[in-house]
């Protein structure tokens, strides 16, 4: 059985984003965006995944946090970061929960926030600082996710593998976010990861959240690393790509990822979100990696 989550071989999951489908209608005048939280939920739930998301359709990942921070107004950060006078995802969170019995709850990461930001204010001398005031400012984000429901708290940090960020400092701002979170804490980063693999097997997370579809090479790299207890995402559907993969490619995949990791390691999603791409093609590429899963349960 999966180390973090009893009862599930190779719990599937989602990195978060899905295609936004606007409302129409009475409620779409309120909220344009009510329908659009509800066909993701319910696709994920029609596809099977075991560990679902809210769909994250209310903005690109940056600015859905930073419009709500104190301190930032746009791009710019022009006084000193706090925390916002309430959630920010909770209430599409909340609706997931209602419907699945395991949903992750997503932040986009402090340091790729202070990487996205320009600092217009002398209160930052530089951006590790303001990372970590970031990280501040979304743990109680986490803390209202985590105390909602959510199975799983995943922290977004695609800055990490580009080399241009500290990662003592990253690593320093992630303890912060994380601090006091009960439930499994995710972190989730794309690209190649030759520069910064053995950084993030220091993280303070309990999951590891890597894309191995799109680059293979992140899988063998892993190879050389020893995790310890930590469960690894594993992806295995290329996100970025407009054709949806066969299961037999993916389970393909997937059973190359345990020639490196035990089963009960391995959590299975996409690469990264999957918002860019047509609603047809996003579920069915959902679809197809839990008919991949489903083939190698059965041959376990």
């Amino acid at each position: 059985m999966s180390l973090l989550f009893p009862g599930t071989i190779l719990p599937t999951t989602v990195v978060g984003s899905y295609p936004v489908v606007t409302g129409k209608g009475f409620f779409g005048i309120f909220d344009p965006f009510r329908d659009a939280v509800r066909t993701a939920v319910s696709d994920q739930l029609a596809a099977g995944i075991d560990i679902i998301s809210d769909g994250q359709v209310r903005g690109d990942m940056v600015k859905i946090f930073t419009s709500r921070l104190p301190g930032v107004r746009g791009a710019d950060v022009i006084g000193k970061v706090s925390p916002p006078e309430g959630p920010i995802t909770l209430g599409d969170t909340r609706y997931a929960i209602s419907r699945a019995e395991r949903v992750k709850g997503i932040i986009t990461g402090p340091t790729t926030l202070s990487f996205a930001l320009h600092i217009s204010t002398p209160v930052y001398r530089d951006r590790s600082e303001l990372a970590l005031d970031l990280a501040y400012a979304l743990a109680q984000e986490a803390q209202f996710l985590a105390a909602a429901g959510a199975a799983v708290i995943q922290i977004d940090e695609p800055i990490l593998s580009t080399g241009v960020a500290d990662l003592t400092s990253a690593r320093e701002a992630l303890e912060v976010l994380a601090r006091g979170i009960t439930v499994p804490v995710c972190l989730h980063v794309c690209g190649d990861l030759t520069p910064v693999i053995s950084e993030l097997a220091r993280m303070p997370v309990g999951i590891l959240d890597f894309e191995c579809a799109k680059s293979p090479g992140n899988l063998a790299l892993c190879r050389e690393m020893d995790f310890g207890k930590r469960m690894i995402g594993f992806g295995c559907v290329d996100s970025s790509s407009p054709i949806a993969e066969s299961a037999d490619t993916i389970r393909s995949r997937i059973e190359t990822a345990l020639s490196v990791f035990a089963p009960e390691q391995l959590l299975v999603d996409p690469d990264c979100g999957l918002r860019m791409l047509p609603r047809d093609v996003a579920y069915l590429k959902l679809a197809r990696m839990v008919e991949a899963v489903q083939e190698v349960r059965n041959n376990l």
